[in-house]
């Protein structure tokens, strides 16, 4: 089976991989649709929904997915968020979310002027290219959870409601 991830990015790709063994996964590069740096729960979702449709319009995958992580504010603080979605030829949508974390609060002015996440972490960890890497995720929990684990979480959760649909509806 042909699934195609919505984004160029190793560590997503990588994330699909590890859950889709016996497929071929393939990374597209297809715009979320959203802000650069989505700034809630909602607009991240939407960001996830929004690649991987676009995934099953620009080539002839049988699946598609999308992962996105933004930030989302919880009374006057941001955390990390991310989500996934999975979207069939069939139209079925699955979504799921994982992993949240408090961000410094040296972040939130950044993050609210429109700075994205990524460009924000590389200067404070003094590292190159957190996002493809570890993540924030990695470096706030002391590299226990990698952005990959992460999103690894989420995929899982999405194959999982697609298997258990696939499986309902076969038995009806």
């Amino acid at each position: 089976m042909d699934v195609i991830i919505g984004s160029k990015n190793p560590t997503k790709i990588k994330a699909v991989q590890e859950v889709f063994l016996t497929d071929i996964v393939t990374g597209y590069d297809v715009p979320s649709k959203v802000s650069a740096q989505p700034l809630s729960d909602s607009e991240t979702r939407d960001g996830a929904i929004n690649r991987a449709m676009q995934c099953l319009e620009t080539t002839s995958g049988e699946v598609g997915i999308g992962l996105e992580g933004g930030v989302m504010q919880v009374n006057d603080h941001l955390y990390l968020c991310n989500w996934g979605a999975l979207v069939t030829r069939e139209n079925e949508i699955f979504t799921a979310s994982g992993a949240r974390i408090l961000l410094p609060r040296e972040f939130n002015d950044k993050l609210q002027a429109g700075a994205e996440l990524g460009d924000i972490m590389d200067a404070y960890a003094k590292r190159k290219d957190v996002r493809k890497n570890e993540g924030a995720i990695g470096i706030f929990t002391n590299e226990h959870i990698s952005r990959k684990e992460m999103f690894v979480h989420v995929v899982k959760l999405l194959y999982g409601q697609w298997e258990y649909e696939m499986k309902s509806s076969s038995s009806n």
